[in-house]
C-alpha cells in the first residue's frame, strides 16, 4: 500500500519533477490545500451560506435584484488623472445589478439595511471595468478574517431567529474598527427608492494617467434623486425596491453623478473602514443613465461576475486585503452558482 504522502515527501517529488513540479506547489499553495486552516475564498462563501441558508443558482451575497441597462457618458474632466478608456469624452454602454445585501433571494426589501450597485462599463477594445459599490460610508471591518468573523458572529440563533448579542458585542471587542459601522447602522434611515441612494466604492484604487503619474481615489455615486426616507406602506410590501424603481423608470430614465475622491498624503489607502475626511477634492467624472429594468434570473446581468479587479488600462487595485479577497470570493460563488444553473437546465 502506498504511505501518505507528507508534504517534505511532497517537497522531495517536486525538487525532482523540476519547474513544473515547483508551479504545482505553488498553485496547491495558493489553494490553501496545504494549509487547511488558512481562510480561503472557499471559506468565507460557507461562511455566507450558513448565515443566509444555500439558495441554488444565487449569488451567495447580494442574492436579491434586478438587472439595469443604461449607459455612460464621461465628461472628459478625469482624463488627466487616468489614461483608462472610460474618462474619455464619450457615451459607454454599462450593464448593471441593484440589489440588497445577503445571500437570501426572497428577503424582504426593507428588512436589509444594506443595498448595493454593481455596473460593468463596457469600453473600446474590448476592455471592461467592473465595480461592486455599497451604499455604506466605510465598510464594516479591515480584513478577510474580520469579515469572516463577522459572519460568524452575526448567524442567526436556531431559538430566536437573531444573532446572539454575546457573540456581536465580542465581535467587536475583537474588531474595535467595527463599532464606528454599527454605529451607523443603528441611526441609518433606508430611502424610499434605490435611486435616492449614494453607493461608494468603499476599497482604494489607484488612477494612472498617460505620463505614467499616479494618485490613489475612492469613487462613488451621487443620485439626482432626492433622498426620501422609507414610507410605512412600504414597510408593509417585501418587494417595493423593484416596483418602485420600474414606477421610475416608466416615467424616464434615472441617473447618477460618478464621483471620483482624491487621497491625500497620510489616508488610509489600504483599509476600507475609514473614512477619508469629508474636506477632500472630489471630482465629477460624468453621468450614469439607466433606462431598463429587468430580473435577474435570466437577464444579461445574471451571468456577469463583478470582479472589482476587473479594470481597465488606468486603473489597478490597491494593497487593500479586503479587495483580492472579494475578487477570490466573487468567483467561488459564480462557479457555484453557474454549475447549479447547469444542473438546473439538465434536469429540465
Amino acid at each position: 500500500m502506498m504511505k501518505k504522502l507528507t508534504v517534505r515527501h511532497l517537497l522531495l517529488l517536486l525538487l525532482v519533477g523540476g519547474i513544473p513540479g515547483v508551479l504545482l506547489l505553488l498553485f496547491i499553495g495558493a489553494g490553501g490545500w496545504l494549509t487547511p486552516q488558512r481562510l480561503s475564498a472557499q471559506t468565507l462563501v460557507q461562511s455566507l451560506e450558513q448565515s443566509s441558508g444555500v439558495h441554488p443558482s444565487f449569488r451567495r451575497n447580494h442574492a436579491k435584484g434586478v438587472c439595469v441597462i443604461g449607459d455612460f457618458t464621461s465628461n472628459g474632466q478625469l482624463a488627466s488623472l487616468s489614461r483608462a478608456s472610460v474618462f474619455r469624452t464619450g457615451t459607454y454602454p454599462v450593464i448593471g445589478r441593484l440589489a440588497i445585501a445577503g445571500g437570501n433571494p426572497h428577503a424582504p426589501d426593507y428588512g436589509v439595511p444594506v443595498r448595493s450597485f454593481a455596473l460593468e462599463f463596457q469600453l473600446p477594445h474590448g476592455e471592461q471595468w467592473r465595480t461592486g459599490m455599497n451604499a455604506l460610508p466605510f465598510f464594516a471591518v479591515s480584513t478577510p478574517q474580520g469579515f469572516y468573523d463577522q459572519q460568524i458572529a452575526s448567524q442567526p440563533q436556531a431559538e430566536t431567529g437573531k444573532p446572539d448579542p454575546q457573540k456581536i458585542r465580542a465581535f467587536m471587542q475583537a474588531h474595535p474598527e467595527s463599532q464606528a459601522f454599527y454605529a451607523w447602522a443603528k441611526n441609518h434611515v433606508l430611502a424610499a427608492s434605490w435611486t435616492q441612494e449614494s453607493y461608494n466604492s468603499l476599497n482604494a484604487f489607484r488612477f494612472t494617467n498617460a505620463e505614467g503619474e499616479s494618485h490613489f481615489v475612492r469613487w462613488g455615486l451621487v443620485p439626482h434623486a432626492l433622498w426620501q426616507p422609507i414610507g410605512a406602506e412600504q414597510k408593509q410590501q417585501p418587494n417595493y425596491l423593484q416596483a418602485e424603481l420600474q414606477h421610475q423608470l416608466d416615467a424616464g430614465p434615472v441617473r447618477w453623478d460618478l464621483v471620483v475622491t482624491l487621497a491625500e498624503p497620510g489616508d488610509k489607502v489600504n483599509d476600507a473602514s475609514q473614512a477619508w475626511p469629508a474636506d477632500r477634492q472630489r471630482r465629477v467624472a460624468g453621468t450614469l443613465t439607466i433606462r431598463q429594468a429587468h430580473a435577474q434570473q435570466g437577464g444579461r446581468c445574471n451571468d456577469i461576475n463583478y470582479d472589482p479587479l476587473i479594470l481597465p488600462d488606468g486603473i489597478s487595485g490597491s494593497d487593500d486585503p479586503l479587495l483580492a479577497a472579494r475578487s477570490a470570493a466573487y468567483a467561488r460563488s459564480f462557479n457555484l452558482r453557474t454549475a447549479e444553473q447547469a444542473q438546473q437546465q439538465e434536469k429540465n
